[in-house]
């Protein structure tokens, strides 16, 4: 998997729900092409390989240069979203079968308390099946696993069309000989099976998380694994000799090997490749402390950056079900730009969750659609030109027009014009509110953030978003519509590797912790290995989940102190108390602390790519095109259309303006002003 050092040529490619977004570049002379071609729903490999072909051909590139190709996929997500994976079975511990219908006594957030109804489970009972065979929490065998009743599953489930089997047995976690065990007798009787143990999924306790994440895995292998076989076959048709990689939901990628085995890894490996380019070019503004807004065609994805770095969480879910896997903390709603209008019969505006997607899109991209969308609205308000991709799509402005008229407007009883800024108005209050899940509700002021919008259509919300949310500077990168795939050629590989390991707060030997982060090591060794991993680059990171005792959750702390010493042991555990602390305003000093589960996070940096800095020009007369009006709250402006890439390190300009570039189009309202950097990052704030 290692990159040849004397090649240079990296491609990514991020699908999204309606454009596919790729990204070439050459890492040493810093040279970047963008490109975007819309996503092929029904094949997404087939846009895979147009986008890559477009963009070599736009640089006068050839597949065999390429030394890398990193994707970013929505293939798991959008399985799981959908409830469209794969027939599963599960094999597990007696009396366990009905566990995924128990689940969690919590209801999400905002349902209704006396309505709300436990969601389908991905394996309904039937197709659960118990094996007699116990571990205790330790590890040590109570009860021989049954392997003749294993047999006996495997062909139950084979008559019931099954395509993949999950195995999750009681304490797996201490010793996973019984889950091995199984899976080598279920291959026996039935060899072509899909089948994943949660002793290599996740290794950690809590029965429902555990078997939730194993059976996941199992949902989306057949799927995953059939279309990354697709992808590198594709790939080898056209002589690309380089390495598939794959972005993984903790930010970091991985080969396809480690993919196929577990391809739950990849369930917000879009959204994750976005967080890891805006960290790439916040660092290149001087900028620490940012807040992620990437709005895309369907969903928008929010996410927090403190001092650099990501905020990650054990606590994740895809759609109505948990994944307890570390991942970037995202938050995901249903607004995009793509998003659909409608007014109930009651005279309710609502915006999304439902979308028009790639197809048939928004009314003004006409290719069918006929519901209004945000981008609908947009283009009434003259947000947007009349073509967008550079003049390869033009927009039918009167469609989209028409369409807020007849569905919104009239049954409102107000204008056009103020019926799709209440659309925006809709869809941009959703998206605070999103923001202030991710901020305000843990502990962080946004005023105190910049607020980077990103995607196709944030940076059309992102000038509206910081008014409402007091921020006071907006960070546009250079290429924010592909940003995603920038984040893929950023990104590094990485994988995390757990383990429940209790340690007691009145056990003063420390010997099993430390023999638990030597194994975790060791099986971080190995990856490295298999991935290729430049030795250089190789670095693990031991961290601890702890809990005050009794407590029924754990905070991650990271153990800072080289080898595991008792005075170590005792700075991490201050580390814990002063986390806890400033989460929940209180700590509590005098009741022991115990360590849950160990973690280590192995991480090894890539060959990193070097962005031209823009040369010095205060110009702006020169990246003018031309002017339109505009609908702003204030009335209608005549307002200039600069194109962004004429502009140089320094350059300044004063709102109302519209910015247009391949991938997105930029709005700046009256009363801001931007400056673009040395890196071409567009810096937007507030006129003094």
């Amino acid at each position: 998997m290692t990159i040849r050092p004397a090649s240079s040529l990296s491609v990514s490619v991020d699908i999204g729900g309606t454009f596919t977004d790729v990204t070439l570049l050459d890492r040493n002379e810093g040279s970047l092409w963008t490109a975007k071609v819309p996503t092929t729903v029904a094949d997404p490999s087939i846009g895979f390989m147009e986008g890559i072909g477009q963009i070599l051909g736009n640089a006068r590139r050839s597949y065999e240069e390429l030394v890398q190709v990193v994707h970013g996929t929505t293939v798991a997500t959008n399985l799981i979203l959908e409830h469209k994976g794969a027939v599963a079975g599960l094999l597990t511990t007696t009396g366990f079968r009905h566990l995924l219908e128990i689940g969690r006594h919590d209801i999400p957030r905002g349902a209704n308390l006396f309505s709300w109804q436990k969601p389908k489970r991905p394996i309904p009972p039937d197709r659960i099946f118990e094996i007699d065979g116990l571990l205790d929490d330790v590890g040590n065998e109570k009860e021989p696993l049954d392997l003749a009743a294993v047999k006996i599953a495997a062909r139950r489930l084979r008559a019931k069309g099954v395509a993949a089997v999950a195995i999750c047995f009681l304490h797996s976690y201490a010793n996973r000989d019984h889950e091995q065990r199984a899976r080598e007798a279920l291959l026996e009787e039935w060899p072509d099976v899909h089948v994943t143990i949660s002793s290599e999924v996740l290794p950690t306790f809590r029965e429902f998380e555990r078997s939730m994440a194993t059976i996941l895995n199992a949902y989306v292998m057949p799927a995953v694994s059939s279309y990354v076989k697709t992808l590198e076959g594709r790939l080898q048709e056209e002589n690309v000799a380089a390495p598939l990689l794959l972005m993984k939901s903790n930010g970091g990628v991985a080969g396809s090997g480690t993919i196929r085995r577990e391809p739950v890894q990849t369930a917000l490996s879009g959204p994750a490749a976005g967080v890891v380019g805006m960290c790439c070019f916040a660092r290149l503004a001087g900028i620490s402390d940012v807040i992620g807004v990437d709005i895309g065609g369907t969903s928008v994805d929010i996410s927090l950056v403190k001092a650099g770095v990501p905020r990650m969480t054990l606590q994740g879910r895809v759609g109505d079900w948990p994944l307890t896997l570390p991942m970037v903390d995202i938050n995901t709603i249903g607004a995009g730009g793509g998003a659909i209008a409608r007014v109930s019969e009651s005279g309710v505006l609502s915006v999304g969750p439902d979308s028009a997607g790639a197809q048939p899109g928004p009314v003004c991209y006409s290719r069918g659609g006929t519901e209004p969308t945000v981008t609908d609205a947009h283009a009434t308000l003259g947000h947007l030109p009349s073509t967008l991709l550079n003049g390869a799509m033009t927009l039918d402005l009167r469609a989209a027009r028409a369409a807020i008229d007849q569905k919104v407007a009239r049954h409102l009883g107000m204008s056009v014009e103020d019926a799709a800024r209440g659309i925006l108005a809709v869809a941009d209050n959703a998206i605070v509110g999103a923001i202030r899940l991710v901020s305000i509700e843990r502990g962080h002021d946004p005023r105190e953030f910049a607020l980077v919008p990103f995607g196709g259509a944030g940076p059309l919300h992102g000038g509206a978003l910081a008014r409402l949310l007091g921020v006071k500077k907006l960070l546009l990168p250079p290429s924010p519509g592909v940003l995603s795939a920038i984040g893929l050629l950023v990104s590094s590989l990485r994988s995390d590797f757990q383990q429940t390991h209790f340690h007691r707060p009145d056990d003063t030997d420390l010997g099993g912790v430390a023999s638990g982060f030597e194994s975790l090591e060791r099986a971080a060794t190995r990856w490295f290995a298999e991935e290729g991993a430049p030795e250089d680059g190789r670095s693990v990171r031991r961290l601890l989940s702890m809990r005050y005792q009794g407590q029924g959750f754990e905070l991650q702390v990271p153990y800072l102190c080289g080898a595991l010493t008792a005075d170590g042991m005792s700075k991490a555990v201050q580390q814990f108390h002063q986390l806890h602390e400033s989460l929940y305003t209180f700590r509590q000093d005098e009741v022991p602390v115990e360590v849950v589960t160990l973690h280590v996070e192995a991480t090894a940096a890539l060959p990193p790519p070097t962005f031209k800095e823009l040369p010095p020009s205060g110009a702006v007369a020169g990246a003018l095109l031309r002017s339109q009006d505009v609908h702003f709250a204030d009335g209608t402006r005549t307002t200039p259309i600069y194109d962004r890439a004429k502009l140089g390190a320094g350059a300044q300009v004063r709102g109302p303006a519209l910015f247009t570039q391949l991938d997105t189009t930029i709005l700046m309202l009256p009363g801001q002003i931007a400056t673009i950097d040395g890196y071409g990052n567009m810096i937007v704030q507030e006129c003094s």
